[in-house]
């Protein structure tokens, strides 16, 4: 009689790693990606300041506006006064707001009449930014490029808010603004149509 030996033989030790690379591979996948989450987090954001700045407008008579700058993946909320365009002097929502690192933001102006082809004009900035240039250097405001006027008007828009290395037309979440002034947050893939 031999001694029985103990121990795990090669088929198992190989079954046992295929079954954890499996798990873990299952687990990672169920994770969610930072920066997407953080888009999201910045569009519900950025929705719900601009819900609360049409019904401020409506109820206060007053006219607010915003400013979005794509290059630096920030925008800002302004109020008019008696002098002008100011910065937005409210506790509750910020005057100035950057994206964190990794997200970016892309804006489209106008409603479905600026997606013709036949247009007499190339699609840009509503501002000339060099014309600006001046009144930057002086830290002056500059004018908004989406208007929420009292008498619950909005310019229409199109906001991207998406992780910087995926796509603006695929992963972007989108606050928008239709021609009739609603507001709707759409999510990665959802036209507003759908809405």
């Amino acid at each position: 009689m031999t001694p029985k030996q103990k121990g795990f033989t090669l088929l198992e030790i190989l079954l046992v790693l295929v079954l954890l690379s499996v798990a873990s591979v299952a687990v990672i996948a169920t994770l969610p990606q930072k920066t997407s989450d953080e888009a999201k987090q910045q569009a519900v954001a950025l929705y719900h300041r601009l819900q609360l700045l049409n019904e401020e407008a409506i109820l206060s008579g007053k006219d607010y506006g915003a400013r979005f700058d794509q290059k630096r993946a920030s925008y800002q909320l302004l109020a008019l006064g008696e002098e002008g365009w100011q910065a937005l002097d409210d506790e509750q929502l910020p005057e100035q707001v950057t994206l964190p690192d990794g997200l970016a933001l892309t804006m489209q102006l106008g409603g479905n009449v600026w997606k013709d082809e036949d247009r007499l004009f190339n699609p840009g900035s509503l501002f000339d930014d060099e014309m600006f240039a001046e009144l930057e250097a002086e830290n002056k405001v500059l004018p908004p490029q989406v208007f929420i006027m009292s008498s619950g008007e909005i310019t229409p828009f199109s906001i991207a808010i998406y992780p910087q290395n995926l796509s603006a037309d695929e992963d972007a979440w989108r606050v928008v603004a239709k021609e009739n002034g609603d507001i709707i947050l759409l999510a990665p893939g959802e036209s507003d149509e759908q809405a």
